[in-house]
C-alpha cells in the first residue's frame, strides 16, 4: 500500500505553542502525542507529525489517497488558523 505524503514549514516565532494547542485539541478524540518541540496526531485519513523549531513550525501529513489528503490538509490548516488568529499564516504544501 502506498502512502501519500506532503509537508509544509510555516514561519512562527510560535511554533512550540501552536504545536501544542494543536495536540491537545485534539488528544479530546484522537490519539496524540507531544512535547514542546515534536508531536504526531493519527487521524482516521492519515497522521499528522508536527516539529517545532526556532522559527518555524513543520507540518508532516501522511495519507492513503489523494481525497484523505485533501481532507488532512484542510483539517490541520483550519484548527492552526484558528488558534494562530493574531497572526497571519502561509501554509504552502510541498507534495512528496
Amino acid at each position: 500500500m502506498s502512502t501519500l505524503k506532503s509537508e509544509a514549514a510555516i514561519a512562527t516565532e510560535q511554533a512550540s505553542r501552536y504545536l501544542q494547542q494543536l495536540c491537545k485539541h485534539f488528544a479530546h478524540k484522537r490519539a496524540v502525542t507531544f512535547d514542546a518541540h515534536a508531536g504526531e496526531i493519527s487521524f482516521s485519513v492519515g497522521d499528522c507529525r508536527l516539529k517545532a523549531e526556532d522559527n518555524t513550525l513543520r507540518l508532516s501529513l501522511t495519507a492513503p489517497n489523494g481525497e484523505d489528503m485533501e481532507q488532512l490538509k484542510d483539517v490541520v490548516v483550519r484548527h492552526l488558523v484558528r488558534f494562530a488568529f493574531r497572526e497571519e499564516l502561509q501554509v504552502d504544501w510541498q507534495d512528496a
